[in-house]
């Protein structure tokens, strides 16, 4: 596996939300079970993560979502994929999001939600499983 094959993904945290821990976290987890993370910091409006994940060559964005607005925030970086064409960059994400949100967030096309209960190794897991390298053949 060369350096360029690793899976690329564009952390990040949207809206008002001041706490980063848990994303370092996730961060950190993905980046030991080989994956190339791009933490883009606190306060993200949703344009600035789409044209991180759209800069970077990206092949995921993750969102970290406790303030309540991940709806908003889900919905508007899905919509800005879309009008950038990019709407193979897979979203996943997770926070603090009630349960009957989760199949609408599907519905809209989050491809995957992390409950808070979610382990490092769950969401690493899963990353690995779910998302290709753009830049491996085949």
């Amino acid at each position: 596996m060369g350096a360029s094959s690793a899976v690329r993904v564009v952390v990040a945290k949207p809206g008002l939300d001041g706490h980063d821990r848990g994303v370092k976290v996730v961060a950190r987890a993905l980046r030991d079970a080989g994956v190339e993370v791009i933490y883009t910091g606190l306060r993200q409006t949703p344009e600035m993560i789409v044209n991180a994940a759209l800069q970077e060559d990206a092949d995921a964005i993750g969102l970290s979502v406790l303030s309540g607005a991940h709806m908003t925030m889900f919905s508007r970086v899905l919509e800005l994929l879309e009008e950038n064409d990019a709407t193979d960059i897979m979203v996943f994400g997770g926070g603090i999001i009630p349960d009957e949100d989760i199949p609408e967030l599907e519905r809209l096309g989050v491809a995957k939600i992390f409950t808070p209960g979610a382990t490092t190794a769950e969401i690493s897991d899963w990353v690995r499983d779910n998302i290709r390298s753009a830049h491996t053949a085949g």
